[in-house]
């Protein structure tokens, strides 16, 4: 190593889908979406450390993290080491530690921040002269929301999700999240969104007014929210929860579900809605907080 680094650790936040439109489906069968990717202070950890040449290990821990070690060939952060691997020469192997705290299949981008982390460990680790371009095409082929996970700052994504736009810093809202702790796969939820003949949306000026929390709801949503309700029936119920809290201006599902968020004017006013949602629904997974600070 050039420079000398033994070991990189990367925050993999979260994100919500502000709204999520469907506007078309190529030839080739990916759906085009335009969406706004807020990032959370809810963070996964990626760590990694070197090894000796040929070992790509993976250990999984946290609340979220039971099953995912024993799938480590279907794990994006693997996928991502060994993507990675096949475009450089790597000087070592690795040893990475994911912390898993956010929910997995929830449609908060978890796996798809986590992949990005390690691409990023590992461009530090191995000290890679890799060009942003190359990084972000690699990115792509993971996963739709890969690239825009590379760089956590609020976004407008649009195309298959390679358009990526950076907005200015998200506004000073507190944030509640709640998931049934119901697994909803997101190819599914496409399946449903097909089989319901859904018409494309036209797309959204290339303006929006993105901070303003009551132009969101009136002229934007989430096209997944149908579907992943119909398989997924106790979305509904927790988009109901959290819609009758107190200072809620916005309830919506995010990214293909389950999770859901509402959105208020403060993070004290989300912490006190958290503590009645959680009061009332002892088996379901509640967080309050705010955005995680743009880089």
């Amino acid at each position: 190593m050039a420079d000398g680094r033994e070991a990189a650790a990367i925050f993999a936040p979260a994100k919500i889908n502000l709204f999520l439109h469907v506007t078309g489906r190529r030839a080739d069968g990916y759906h085009l979406l335009d969406s706004i990717f807020l990032y959370l202070d809810l963070a996964d950890r990626l760590s990694a450390e070197r090894a000796p040449s040929g070992t790509l290990e993976l250990a999984v821990k946290g609340p979220w993290g039971e099953g995912l070690e024993r799938d480590t060939d279907g794990n994006l952060v693997v996928k991502a080491a060994r993507a990675l691997m096949a475009r450089v020469e790597a000087p070592s192997g690795v040893r990475m530690t994911l912390e898993k705290v956010i929910p997995v299949a929830g449609g908060l981008g978890g796996g798809s921040s986590d992949a990005a982390a390690a691409l990023k460990a590992l461009v530090r680790l191995w000290n890679v002269d890799i060009d942003v371009q190359t990084l972000l095409s690699l990115a792509l082929e993971l996963g739709a929301d890969v690239p825009a996970c590379l760089d956590p700052r609020p976004q407008r994504i649009g195309g298959i999700g390679e358009e990526l736009t950076p907005l200015s810093a998200a506004p000073d809202w507190g944030i509640v999240l709640v998931n049934p702790r119901v697994a909803v796969p997101t190819a599914r939820v496409f399946a449903a969104f097909r089989e319901a003949r859904a018409d494309f949306r036209s797309p959204l000026p290339e303006r929006i007014e993105w901070q303003d929390i009551d132009w969101i709801r009136s002229e934007t949503a989430n096209d997944l929210e149908a579907p992943a309700r119909a398989l997924a029936p106790a979305i509904g119920s927790v988009l109901d929860s959290i819609a009758a809290s107190a200072g809620c201006r916005l309830a919506r599902m995010s990214g293909s579900g389950a999770t859901c968020f509402g959105l208020y004017d403060s993070t004290v006013a989300a912490a006190a809605a958290a503590q009645g949602i959680r009061e009332a629904h002892r088996d379901w997974w509640v967080f309050s907080g705010g955005f995680f600070p743009s880089p």
